[in-house]
C-alpha cells in the first residue's frame, strides 16, 4: 500500500495545497462580534379600563454612578496546602479574617458570596494578599472510640485550626454599567453589577443568622413555620434582588417557602415522619437513612454534631472501651468495656429512660464511632428537607402558605422597612438608597370575552367562571363509534356507557 502521508500532508489529501504561510510580524487581532439593534416597542395596549396597580418593586437610586466595585479571588488551604471546599466554613473565615487584619486591608468593607469572590468598593491596598487565619471551634474533647472516649467529656475545649487565606485581583466592575443599560446602551458587565449588588444582599441575611437558598432567606422564627406532615414544615421568608425595569433600578421583594425539617427532639421527629403511635415501632433503617448528615444539639454538653449513623446496638448493649482514671485524675492505664447507658447513668449522671432500649446516635468518624442516646438528642432548626412532597402535603402547604393581596403587601413592605437594606454600609458608599412604597404602574381591565354556544347563544362567565349547565355544544359533531374500557374498578360499565349517551344528549352531540 502506498503511504501518502508525507511531512507536509500528515494523514491528509496528497493532492492539496499546503497551508499558506504566515508572516512573523503579523499580529493576530480581534474581530469584534456584529452589533444588533433591538426592535423598538411600537407603543403599548390601550384596549380597556385603565386602572392603577402595585408590583412587589420598590424604587432605587444611586448617587454614586461613578463607584467601581473591584473582584477578587479568595483561594482557601489549610496549612499542607489541601483547597478546603466544605461549605460553611467561608464566611466564618472571612469573619475571622476581617477582624484580625482590618488595617492590612485598609479598613475596607467587602462582600463575600461564601465561596470564591470578594467585591470591595476600591481596591485593596495590594493585589495580592496572603493572610494566615487561626479560626478556634468548640468540640467534646474525648481521646478514643467511645461516645466520650478514655474519659468524660471535658465541659467546653477548644480545638484550633489554621488556614491560609489568598485573596487576588480578578475584575473591576463599575456600578455606572447599570445606569448605561437602563438608557439602552448595550455594556458588558451589567449582570456582574447587578450579582454584586445581590451579594451584598445575601451577605445581610447571612450575618442575621438566616437560611440561605439562592437570593431567599428564611428566619429561624417559629411564627413563620406552617407544619406539613410528616415532621417537615414550611418556612415562609423572602426573595429579593435587584433588577433594571423601565422605570429604572428596582429591588424585587416577594414571599417565598422552602421546606425544613421540623426542629426539637428526635424521637418526636422520628414517630411524626413515620406516623407511628410510639417509638417501639419506628423502622430504625428508614430512621438511619432520614437523620443521616442531620445536625443535632446534645441538651447535657449543649453542643451541636453531625449524625453518620446509629448504632448497631440499643443503648444499653452498645458497648466501648473506656480507660479509667485514678482518683487524682491521671489515667491508670487501665480500660474497661462498658455500654452506652452504663457511662451516662453512672458517670454522666444523666437519666435515661425509653432510649435505653433504642440505638444511639452515631456522631464521630467512620472508624472513630461517638454515641448519643436519642433522647439527649434534638434537631437543630432550619435544616433544609430537598425530598418530594406528597401530594397531601404539597396541598397543606398550599392552603397554610395562601396570603390575601393585601397581606402580602403588608409583609413585603413591613420587610423592607424593617431589614433597612440601604443603610448597608457597602450600598450607603454607592448612595443606595431604596424607597419603602411599593411601585405604582398602570394596568387595563380587559372586557370579558364572550363565548357561543348551542343555537347562538352567549355565554358570559360569571365572577370569572363559564357556566356551561343546561347549555349545548356551538357546532357538535356525531361519534358513530366509541367504546368504554375498563381496567380496574369494579363497576357497570353498562351503566356508564348509558349515562355517557345521556349526558352526550344534553349536550347535543
Amino acid at each position: 500500500m502506498e503511504d501518502v502521508a508525507g511531512p507536509g500532508n500528515a494523514g491528509g489529501d496528497p493532492h492539496s495545497s499546503p497551508p499558506p504561510t504566515v508572516h512573523p510580524n503579523l499580529k493576530p487581532e480581534l474581530v469584534a462580534p456584529p452589533k444588533y439593534s433591538i426592535m423598538s416597542r411600537h407603543g403599548t395596549g390601550t384596549t380597556g379600563q385603565t386602572i392603577p396597580l402595585l408590583a412587589n418593586h420598590f424604587k432605587v437610586s444611586v448617587n454614586a454612578p461613578d463607584a467601581v466595585f473591584y473582584q477578587y479571588f479568595v483561594r482557601i488551604t489549610l496549612e499542607d496546602k489541601i483547597a478546603v471546599e466544605g461549605k460553611g466554613i467561608g464566611r466564618k473565615l472571612i469573619d475571622r479574617l476581617y477582624q484580625t487584619y482590618s488595617s492590612e486591608l485598609g479598613g475596607k468593607k467587602f462582600a463575600y458570596d461564601g465561596d470564591k469572590a470578594l467585591y470591595t468598593l476600591g481596591p485593596l491596598p495590594q493585589r495580592r494578599l496572603e493572610f494566615s487565619v487561626v479560626l478556634e471551634e468548640t468540640f467534646a474533647k474525648h481521646e478514643n472510640e467511645s461516645p466520650s472516649g478514655t474519659d468524660k467529656r471535658s465541659r467546653r475545649s477548644f480545638q484550633s485550626k489554621t488556614f491560609n487565606v489568598e485573596i487576588s485581583y480578578a475584575a473591576e466592575i463599575p456600578l455606572k454599567s447599570i445606569a448605561l443599560a437602563l438608557r439602552g446602551v448595550d455594556v458588558d458587565n451589567t449582570q456582574d453589577a447587578l450579582k454584586v449588588l445581590d451579594i451584598i444582599l445575601r451577605q445581610q441575611a447571612a450575618n442575621r443568622g438566616c437560611l440561605l437558598v439562592r437570593q431567599s432567606f428564611f428566619h429561624d422564627d417559629s411564627r413563620n413555620f406552617v407544619d406539613v406532615g410528616a415532621g417537615v414544615k414550611g418556612v415562609r421568608g423572602f426573595h429579593s434582588s435587584f433588577r433594571p425595569t423601565q422605570g429604572g433600578l428596582s429591588l424585587n421583594m416577594d414571599v417565598s417557602t422552602t421546606m425544613i425539617l421540623t426542629p426539637g427532639p428526635v424521637i418526636d421527629f422520628l414517630i411524626t415522619n413515620q406516623d407511628v403511635r410510639e417509638a417501639r415501632y419506628i423502622d430504625w433503617v428508614k430512621a438511619k437513612k432520614m437523620l443521616k448528615n442531620m445536625r443535632i444539639n446534645a441538651r447535657h454538653r449543649n453542643m451541636e454534631f453531625k449524625v453518620i449513623g446509629l448504632s448497631e446496638k440499643p443503648c444499653n448493649q452498645q458497648y466501648f472501651p473506656m480507660k479509667l482514671k485514678s482518683a487524682n485524675g491521671t489515667s491508670e492505664g487501665q480500660t474497661v468495656e462498658i455500654t452506652v447507658y452504663e457511662y451516662f447513668t453512672k458517670h454522666c449522671g444523666v437519666e435515661l429512660t425509653s432510649s435505653q432500649y433504642m440505638p444511639c446516635l452515631d456522631v464521630g468518624k467512620p472508624k472513630r464511632p461517638n454515641y448519643l442516646p436519642l433522647e439527649l438528642c434534638s434537631l437543630v432548626s432550619l435544616q433544609r428537607y430537598t425530598k418530594a412532597l406528597s401530594s397531601m402535603q404539597r396541598a397543606s402547604l398550599v392552603e397554610k402558605s395562601r396570603q390575601k393581596p393585601h397581606e402580602r403587601i403588608r409583609t413585603v413592605t413591613d420587610a423592607v422597612k424593617k431589614y433597612q437594606y440601604d443603610d448597608d454600609p457597602m450600598l450607603a458608599t454607592c448612595g443606595i438608597s431604596i424607597e419603602k412604597q411599593l411601585t405604582q404602574v398602570n394596568g387595563r381591565v380587559l372586557e370579558t370575552p364572550k363565548l357561543k354556544v348551542g343555537n347562538s347563544d352567549d355565554c358570559i362567565p360569571h365572577k370569572g367562571r363559564w357556566n356551561f349547565n343546561n347549555k349545548t355544544l356551538f357546532n357538535p359533531t356525531r361519534i358513530d363509534r366509541w367504546l368504554v374500557v375498563n381496567f380496574s374498578a369494579r363497576c357497570d360499565t353498562s351503566h356508564i356507557s348509558r349515562e355517557l349517551i345521556n349526558v352526550g344528549g344534553r349536550r347535543a352531540l
